[in-house]
């Protein structure tokens, strides 16, 4: 005879998550989330805004059951201060114990460990002078002066100095101004020198003054944000070096502490710190030993637009050399010439398509700056002795 026990549905939960999607930092952290939820099975159901931003009017009249918000917007919690249910803050972290949010747990990034790394990062590529550019001073960029803070305490404790620009704050009125003042200051910093940018946004601001300026990139300024926004990448002819932050971790712990408060344990005094996740070098810190202003220049160029089909000579007349003396300064410097140079930057650049992608040779080949599929295929039998067809069959065994 059956039994006549079934076993009952579980309760679901509703969750509110409080975080503005468009910014890579609160994708990420929703990632972390929903992975909790997925691994762990829990009954809950995710409440976001249709456009993935959030609003505070009316979270008092809400009817869930707990929520997850972004608490670096001092908005957030005064919005949420006496909701009725358990309310898990996910933010920075603060030299100051005081800029925590009273009696709520909280997960934050660890701000200081990721310029650390960042200018741990720069000391291996051989750098010895440092900048830090950072945010207009404000209640919602409290996390981009507690990373001038690690920024200064990094050269204090080898008891070096370094200069921190905070700049203008970026919109389509004061796009020009903002550049003009950026690029003022860059020119003005001595040379080689390492900037950690606070986001991956304002290295791509730096980036983009240094083409504007003529100033190379490393081999001059070398650049490192933090984020590791990976759109962003789309947007820059030369790769930014990136440190990522732990969002994913403090997602999956935040979710963690709110499961737990929903279930009834106490976890109001509750202060997580999550590390950085790793450091991502690109060729923005992809410095060689130092070289002459003519070749670094040369780099600089090539760096950009050697999948462009540029040409010895197109190189040399940005320099302002003749091919011959550009020829000469190659060799003595780099041991090998200008043509050669392009070449590798366009097979690596083909070679990260390869691995990278499912794109088809053909479209590798264009993309990649070589006339055709046959001269590509050409190229790599002597470089390499194999097709580009069989080299990605061998990467992705």
């Amino acid at each position: 005879m059956d039994s006549p026990f079934r076993p009952s549905a579980p309760t679901v939960l509703r969750v509110a998550l409080l975080f503005h999607a468009s910014k890579v930092y609160d994708r990420e952290i929703i990632t972390g989330i929903g992975d909790y939820v997925n691994q762990t099975r829990v009954a809950w159901d995710l409440f976001l805004e249709e456009d993935f931003r959030f609003r505070l009017d009316g979270i008092h009249d809400w009817e869930g059951d707990g929520i997850i918000a972004d608490y670096d917007d001092p908005a957030v919690a005064k919005a949420l201060s006496g909701v009725r249910v358990p309310v898990i803050a996910v933010g920075g972290s603060y030299e100051d114990a005081a800029c925590y949010p009273p009696d709520v747990p909280y997960v934050a990034t660890d701000n200081r460990a990721l310029v650390a790394r960042a200018m741990d990062h720069l000391v291996e590529r051989g750098l010895t002078r440092f900048a830090c550019y950072s945010l207009p001073e404000s209640p919602l960029n409290r996390w981009a002066q507690e990373r001038e803070k690690g920024f200064t305490a990094w050269l204090a404790r080898d008891g070096l100095t370094g200069e921190i620009h905070r700049g203008l704050a970026t919109s389509a009125p004061t796009w020009g101004s903002a550049t003009r003042k950026l690029l003022g200051w860059l020119h003005g910093l001595p040379k080689p020198i390492g900037i950690v940018a606070v986001t991956d946004t304002r290295a791509r601001q730096v980036l983009q003054a240094c083409i504007v300026g003529g100033i190379a990139v490393p081999d001059e300024v070398a650049i490192i944000g933090i984020d590791n926004d990976t759109l962003g990448q789309h947007l820059t002819r030369i790769q930014l070096s990136s440190v990522s932050q732990g969002t994913h971790e403090m997602g999956f712990r935040a979710a963690h502490l709110l499961h737990q408060a929903l279930g009834g344990s106490p976890v109001r005094d509750a202060r997580l710190v999550v590390p950085p996740a790793d450091v991502h070098p690109r060729a923005s810190t992809a410095r060689d030993v130092e070289h002459s202003p003519p070749v670094m220049r040369a780099l600089h160029f090539i760096r950009q637009y050697a999948c462009q089909g540029i040409k010895t000579d197109q190189v040399a007349e940005t320099v302002g050399l003749s091919r011959s003396s550009l020829e000469m300064y190659f060799r003595r410097e780099l041991k090998r010439s200008v043509h050669d140079e392009i070449l590798q930057h366009k097979l690596r650049h083909c070679f990260r398509l390869l691995g990278e992608t499912d794109m088809g040779i053909a479209e590798v080949a264009r993309a990649s700056g070589f006339r055709s599929v046959q001269y590509l295929s050409t190229v790599f039998k002597r470089e390499l002795g194999a097709t580009p067809a069989s080299w990605r069959e061998n990467r992705r065994a």
